[in-house]
């Protein structure tokens, strides 16, 4: 039960997401089972490394590679299904945590947490670049 939750939250989310940000009808289902690919990626892998930014980076390689392989052939930005892909992966409840504990006053337990997010959120960042790089290379090697 909890993988089926796991697939449908990320699912909604990520189609939601991709209606606040404007995203054409038309691709909304597709963003929505970008989201929830790269969800399930980090979810498996990191049952099975408990490695956040492993997880992390493989997540958001398969989710901007996907998205580049959608872009063309719904002939929209990649930027459509990159963004709203990339929303499951964001450590927001880490952020929240990490201020939560600046508020309260345990400054170990909040340095601790705000390093975590700086980590996935780089991992994020650099599985988005590394991304950009595959895809270039394989247009040079097409041409």
């Amino acid at each position: 039960m909890n993988i089926l939750s796991q697939v449908i939250t990320s699912f909604l989310g990520t189609a939601a997401f991709g209606i606040l940000f404007n995203a054409p009808k038309k691709s909304l289902l597709t963003c929505g089972l970008i989201g929830m690919g790269g969800w399930l990626i980090y979810y498996f892998l990191f049952e099975y490394k408990n490695d956040a930014i492993l997880a992390t980076v493989a997540a958001t390689i398969f989710i901007a590679v996907l998205s580049h392989q959608m872009a063309k052939i719904y002939k929209m930005p990649v930027i459509i299904f990159s963004v709203a892909g990339i929303i499951p992966l964001v450590p927001g409840g880490l952020a929240y945590d990490a201020m939560r504990n600046i508020v309260e006053n345990n400054f170990n337990d909040a340095i601790a947490l705000s390093a975590q997010v700086l980590m996935v959120a780089g991992s994020i960042a650099f599985g988005l670049i590394f991304s950009e790089v595959i895809n270039q290379v394989v247009k040079k090697i097409k041409h």
